[in-house]
C-alpha cells in the first residue's frame, strides 16, 4: 500500500446537535423578527438563539473515531486517545456487533491485542470503540483496502 487509507466514523449525536442547534437559532431569529413590538417574543427568541448557539458549539466539540492506515502503521484516533501499531504486526481484524460497534485487532498468531481503556480506567480492552452509526461493511471495506484480512471465526476449516 503506497497511499494512506482513512475512515472517519459518523457520530449521530454530533449531527443532531449541529442541525438542531442551527434550526433552534433560526427559529429564534424568526420569532424575534416577527414579534419586534412584543417584548416577550424578543426575550423568547433571544433565548432560542442562545440555546441554538450553545447546541452548535457543544455538537462541534465531539470528536469522531478515525481509522487510518499507511504502509508503515495503523492508527486509531479518538480525540486525544491515539493507538499506533506497526502495520506488519497486525494479522487480522474482527468487528464486534452491538449498540456501539467496536474493532478488534489480532496479531500474526491470532491473539487479540489489548488496548488501554478509552475512558482512562486502568483496565485494558481487546477492542477499539467505533460509533454506533459505523456500518460493519464500511469497516470491512476499509480493512480490505488497507490489506488486513478478516479473522476466521469458523470452528472448522470449511472443508
Amino acid at each position: 500500500m503506497t497511499e494512506t487509507v482513512r475512515l472517519v466514523c459518523p457520530l449521530g449525536r454530533k449531527h443532531v446537535e449541529l442541525w438542531g442547534g442551527a434550526l433552534l437559532a433560526v427559529l429564534g431569529i424568526v420569532v424575534i423578527v416577527a414579534g419586534l413590538t412584543n417584548w416577550a417574543a424578543v426575550v423568547l427568541g433571544s433565548l432560542a438563539v442562545v440555546g441554538g448557539a450553545v447546541l452548535v458549539w457543544h455538537g462541534s466539540r465531539f470528536k469522531a473515531p478515525v481509522l487510518q492506515a499507511d504502509a508503515t502503521e495503523f492508527r486509531y484516533t479518538w480525540g486525544r486517545y491515539v493507538v499506533r501499531i506497526p502495520f506488519n504486526d497486525i494479522g487480522s481484524y474482527y468487528v464486534l456487533p452491538g449498540r456501539s460497534r467496536s474493532l478488534g485487532l489480532c496479531d500474526s498468531t491470532g491473539r487479540p491485542w489489548t488496548f488501554p481503556s478509552v475512558e482512562g480506567r486502568r483496565a485494558g480492552r481487546p477492542y477499539l470503540p467505533l460509533s454506533s452509526l459505523t456500518s460493519p461493511a464500511k469497516v470491512d471495506a476499509f480493512m480490505s483496502s488497507a490489506g488486513i484480512p478478516p479473522r476466521d471465526r469458523s470452528i472448522s476449516s470449511g472443508g
